[in-house]
């Protein structure tokens, strides 16, 4: 008799741990699979998987990822979430891996009703049709609650042996993960930054302004941002961590820093050259965040480093500062 073979959508959660070691001990072969984007990235799913016993699988999604964060057809979630898009993307990913890897059908840890965006029926039904591999999804936390599938009606899986778990409680998975032997799980969300309020602000201003590439999105999480102009935006340490980040990245920006002062670094990213008024603003921010430098003070400027320019100006106002903030 055939064992059957079944990726397993794999965020490193409670509910897709779950999913892994049930279809597992039903005779399932199972390979968990990590879509990796810039805003999550595999290091704790790989955790997870290992310490079940499973050797994680990633794959970078970032292209594809990107541009459907551009126009997502079912839009966004309280953030810059668009997690039916994005999970109908995954499965995609997935069902465009299978021949590769010889596998018979995909699983997820999804429940119904557990995620008021993304898991509803229709919601669950939205990502099937995204995925164009919506007949071989197997969803086995729920799936007694869900319409059958490829893989229950040619009986690779008996529908009388999944679970028919629903609902935002996870008094149930609790148990299964005591069955398991399970102590030491992920608590559910949090994994993806875009559903981070201040990070999703930030994003957003890179979309409005056709600056969706790595090297701007990798910066997201760092430091103090601040938009100068349409065309310049500006990064500032909030500590040593984040000068030695800024610092790294700073092959084509313009950095500041205030001269004869130990402080933070500060970088401007532009797409087009620097206007005089731009080059005092950003002078005045980060002056105005470095706490031993008087209230007025040169500071030394200058492309990747090169800081052979310099210009005095005052500490920025709070008033003017919050006005540019992002």
């Amino acid at each position: 008799m055939k064992k059957y073979k079944c990726f397993a959508l794999f965020s490193g959660g409670l509910d897709s741990v779950l999913a892994v070691l049930f279809m597992h001990k039903l005779g399932y072969e199972v390979q968990p699979l990590f879509l990796e984007t810039p805003f999550f990235k595999a290091d704790k799913a790989r955790l997870a998987a290992n310490s079940i016993g499973f050797e994680l699988m990633v794959h970078d999604l970032t292209e594809a990822h990107l541009e459907m964060l551009k126009n997502p057809r079912y839009g966004f979630g309280k953030n810059m979430n668009p997690c039916i898009d994005c999970h109908g993307l995954m499965f995609k990913t997935a069902g465009m891996l299978m021949a590769e890897h010889h596998v018979d059908f995909l699983i997820s840890g999804e429940v119904l009703g557990q995620r008021p965006m993304s898991q509803r029926k229709d919601a669950l039904n939205a990502v099937g049709k995204l995925s164009e591999v919506k007949d071989l999804l197997v969803r086995p936390l729920s799936q007694k609650l869900l319409a059958d599938t490829l893989p229950i009606r040619e009986g690779w899986v008996k529908k009388d042996e999944m679970l028919d778990i629903q609902g935002r409680g996870r008094q149930r998975q609790i148990e299964m993960a005591a069955e398991f032997g399970l102590s030491d799980y992920q608590s559910p969300g949090g994994g993806c930054l875009l559903t981070d309020i201040g990070y999703s602000r930030r994003l957003k201003d890179l979309l409005e302004h056709n600056l969706l590439e790595l090297k701007y999105i990798d910066l997201l999480p760092v430091g103090r941002h601040f938009r100068l102009s349409e065309t310049a935006k500006m990064i500032i340490g909030r500590n040593n961590d984040d000068n030695e980040a800024l610092g790294k990245a700073a092959t084509e920006e313009i950095v500041f820093h205030v001269a004869d002062c130990t402080g933070p670094l500060g970088i401007v990213q532009s797409t087009e050259r620097l206007s005089e008024n731009e080059i005092k603003t950003a002078a005045a921010l980060v002056l105005r965040y470095s706490s031993k430098a008087a209230e007025t003070a040169f500071v030394e400027y200058g492309l990747n480093f090169h800081l052979n320019r310099r210009i005095e100006v005052n500490k920025m106002p709070s008033s003017e500062v919050e006005k540019i903030q992002m």
